[in-house]
C-alpha cells in the first residue's frame, strides 16, 4: 500500500514537535497503523502525521500548523464518525483521545469534560454523585461529535439533547484563538456548536448541566416484527411520561440469553426502556411496554444509569464496516411503519440495527432557531445502517439501505440528523440545517473563511 509523505520539510516538523507535549506519529513508526485506525473500518486512510494532543496548547499548535501549511485537518475524539471524518489521506489527524479529564461539581450539577472523553467516562464520573446527562447509546462514542451534532440518547425526552445541556465550551478556532463560549460570551459560537458539528473549531472542553438521575429501570423488550407493535409503540410515546426513554429497534434477534434461540437471527423489533421515575412505578412501566405485542424476551431491570449505555457495546465493537442514512419524521406515519416492516425483514446482519429515537418532550421546549439543531418539530430521528464484518458485504448492502431510506422519504422531513449522515450526503447539508443554514454559513465566513474545518458535513464559507 502506498504511503503519504508530509508536504513540509523536517525542520517544520521539528518545530511542531517543539510546540506540542503529546506524541507525533509518522508513517513508518511502529504504532502508525494503530494511530490511524478509526471505529468504522470502511476508512483505511494514511495521514501524513497523527498528533496525539494532551492539552489545549497542543490543539492550538496543531491547528496553527495545519492552517499555515495548507494541510487537511481531521479532528478525532471517540473516532465514531461513520463517514470517517476522524482521519484523512496525506493530512494531519488531531487525536484528542488522551484529553480525558473530567471534573464534577455536585453542588452546581455541572461536569467539565475534556474533548477526548467518551460517554462511558462522563457517565462514570457523574454517577458517583447520583447525576447524569443525555449522551449516546453506545458508551465508546466520543462526547465531541455527538454533542456538536445535537446529541440523541435515552434521556432526551426528559433532559433534552446533549447540546441542550451545554453551559459552555472551550473552543480553538481556525486562527488558533482559544475562546470560552457561553450564552453571554461569544454567544454566536455557542449557538453554532449546539448542532453545527465540527465546522467552527475544536472543542477542547465541554461544561454539561447534570440531572439527579442515578438508578433507572432499563433494558430491551423484543417482539415479532409487526406493524401493529410499531403502531402501539407510537401510541405509547405520544402518551408517555417524559421520564420514559423509549428508543425503538428493528433488526434481527441478537444471541442473548433472554431471547429464545429460535429467534436469534430472525426479524424482530424491540424497545429499550429507560425509566427515570420512581421505583414503585417499575411494574406499571414493564406492563405498559409488554402490551406492545407478544413478548419474545426481555431483560428490564433496575440498573445504574451508566449500564444502559453499554448494552450495545458488544454488538458494535470497533473494526466493523458501516454505512449510514438518517431521517426525521413527524409522528410515525403508517407508510413509514410499513417500510420498517418490509426492509426490517431483509436486515442483512445482527449488527445492522435500525434505531428510532424519540425527540419530543424536553427537545420540543427549545425553539428551532435557539440552537443550530433546527429539527425541534420532529418527533423521531431514524438511523439506518448496514453493519457488516467485511468491506465487500457492506458495499453489497448499500442498495438495501438506500432503498430503505427512499421508502421513508415520502414520510420524512427533508433533511436529517448530521450524526446519521454518511460521506455521500454532503448535498443534504442545507436541508439538515433548514432556516439556520444561512446564519451558520455567515458564521463560517467570519470564523473559518479558509474552511480549515472542512472534514465534516461541511458548511462551506
Amino acid at each position: 500500500m502506498a504511503t503519504y509523505t508530509p508536504t513540509f520539510d523536517a525542520g517544520l516538523l521539528d518545530r511542531l514537535r517543539g510546540a506540542v507535549r503529546g506524541d507525533i506519529v509518522e508513517p513508518g513508526d511502529p504504532d502508525y497503523d494503530e494511530a490511524r485506525k478509526v471505529y468504522n473500518a470502511m476508512h483505511d486512510r494514511r495521514p501524513a502525521i497523527v498528533v496525539r494532543a494532551v492539552d489545549a496548547g497542543d490543539v492550538i499548535a496543531t491547528v496553527d500548523f495545519a492552517r499555515e501549511q495548507g494541510l487537511p485537518l481531521a479532528v478525532r475524539g471517540g473516532s465514531h464518525s461513520v463517514p470517517g471524518y476522524g482521519t484523512c489521506d496525506g493530512g494531519i489527524v488531531l487525536d484528542l483521545g488522551r484529553m480525558r479529564g473530567i471534573r464534577v461539581d455536585p453542588d452546581t450539577r455541572t461536569a467539565w469534560v475534556e474533548g477526548g472523553c467518551t460517554w462511558a467516562d462522563v457517565n462514570h464520573a457523574a454517577h458517583a454523585f447520583g447525576l447524569a446527562t443525555t449522551g449516546g447509546i453506545v458508551s465508546t462514542t466520543g462526547v465531541g461529535g455527538l454533542t456538536t451534532g445535537g446529541g440523541m440518547g435515552h434521556l432526551a425526552r426528559r433532559c433534552g439533547l446533549a447540546c441542550d445541556n451545554l453551559a459552555s465550551v472551550d473552543l480553538v478556532t481556525a486562527d488558533g484563538s482559544f475562546l470560552t463560549c457561553t450564552d453571554d460570551h461569544h454567544s454566536d459560537l455557542m449557538w453554532a456548536v449546539r448542532g453545527g458539528s465540527g465546522n467552527f473549531g475544536v472543542v477542547t472542553s465541554f461544561a454539561y448541566r447534570l440531572h439527579p438521575i442515578a438508578d433507572i429501570l432499563g433494558g430491551p423488550t423484543f417482539f415479532p416484527l409487526d406493524a401493529e407493535v410499531i403502531h402501539r409503540y407510537r401510541e405509547l410515546v405520544a402518551e408517555a411520561d417524559e421520564r420514559l426513554g423509549a428508543v425503538f429497534l428493528v433488526g434481527l434477534g441478537p444471541p442473548v440469553p433472554f431471547l429464545p434461540e429460535r429467534w436469534h437471527g430472525r426479524p424482530v423489533c424491540g424497545m429499550v426502556t429507560c425509566w427515570t421515575g420512581p421505583r414503585d412505578e417499575d411494574d406499571r412501566i414493564r406492563d405498559r411496554v409488554a402490551a406492545l405485542g407478544p413478548v419474545l424476551g426481555r431483560h428490564v431491570e433496575r440498573m445504574p444509569y451508566p449500564l444502559i449505555n453499554t448494552l450495545f457495546d458488544d454488538l458494535v465493537p470497533a473494526g466493523l464496516y458501516h454505512y449510514w442514512k438518517g431521517a426525521f419524521t413527524q409522528d410515525l406515519p403508517n407508510g413509514a411503519v410499513d417500510a420498517f416492516v418490509e426492509y426490517g425483514a431483509r436486515t442483512p446482519s445482527i449488527q445492522s440495527v435500525t434505531v428510532v429515537f424519540p425527540v419530543d418532550g424536553a427537545c420540543h421546549r427549545v425553539g428551532p432557531e435557539e440552537t443550530a439543531f433546527s429539527y425541534r418539530d420532529a418527533d423521531y430521528a431514524i438511523a439506518l445502517s448496514p453493519t457488516l464484518t467485511t468491506r465487500e458485504d457492506c458495499e453489497a448492502q448499500k442498495d438495501w439501505v438506500r432503498a430503505f431510506h427512499g421508502a421513508l422519504e415520502p414520510y420524512s422531513m427533508g433533511g436529517g440528523y448530521v450524526n446519521f449522515m454518511d460521506a455521500d450526503d454532503q448535498d443534504r447539508v442545507r436541508a439538515n440545517y433548514r432556516t439556520n443554514y444561512d446564519r451558520l454559513r455567515a458564521l463560517k465566513r467570519r470564523y473559518d473563511p479558509g474552511n480549515l474545518f472542512r472534514l465534516n458535513h461541511n458548511i462551506a464559507p
